[in-house]
């Protein structure tokens, strides 16, 4: 005997085998989360809120996880302006400077990483590194910092927008922060 369904039947029953899955939080910076000590490979990072963050490393960029939720509960977006670390609060805000071109962009960070060589200290969103300039390098020279951007760049960015245009940072202390960087972490 062969069982004979409407198309809308077999339609709805496709559809709800799709109604599970995966709960994202919504695109918001409240609560902003930081979170217990966890361990990533043998290694055990501490979440810890630090308004003076100001690090030389190196970024990295990930875009391969689209659909994917990220550390704070939102769905990972790669081309929107947005960056993993392994400390900071979730939500944070960073600027990221790249050390070969003095170009700064705004980021918020909602997820956790890079993991593995402990001088990465930042992963970007494939559109963060596009708009840095930095996503054919693979791995890039950056400076980050904690910053508070006014309430209209945060819009932005949690919409996936770039926040503004920054200018670049001065030769002068482009070329201060590449000998840091040289001092500190290595070649660039």
């Amino acid at each position: 005997m062969r069982l004979r369904l409407p198309i809308g039947t077999l339609l709805v029953l496709a559809l709800s085998a799709c109604g599970g899955g995966v709960k994202f939080r919504p695109v918001s910076d409240t609560p902003v989360r930081i979170g217990p000590p966890y361990k990533v490979r043998g290694v055990t990072y501490t979440p810890a809120a630090d308004p003076r963050y100001d690090m030389l490393g190196y970024a990295t960029w990930y875009g391969n996880e689209s659909g994917n939720q990220t550390a704070n509960g939102e769905r990972f977006r790669p081309d929107w302006v947005t960056g993993a670390h392994k400390t900071l609060p979730l939500p944070s805000y960073v600027e990221v400077t790249s050390l070969d071109t003095g170009q700064r962009i705004l980021v918020r960070v909602n997820d956790r990483g890079p993991f593995g060589e402990s001088a990465r200290i930042i992963d970007l969103s494939r559109g963060a590194a596009e708009l840095l300039g930095v996503r054919a390098k693979g791995k890039a020279a950056v400076r980050v910092r904690v910053v508070e951007p006014n309430e209209r760049y945060r819009a932005a960015l949690r919409e996936g927008k770039a926040a503004r245009k920054l200018p670049p940072i001065p030769e002068r202390t482009l070329a201060d922060l590449q000998a840091q960087f040289a001092r500190g972490v290595g070649s660039r």
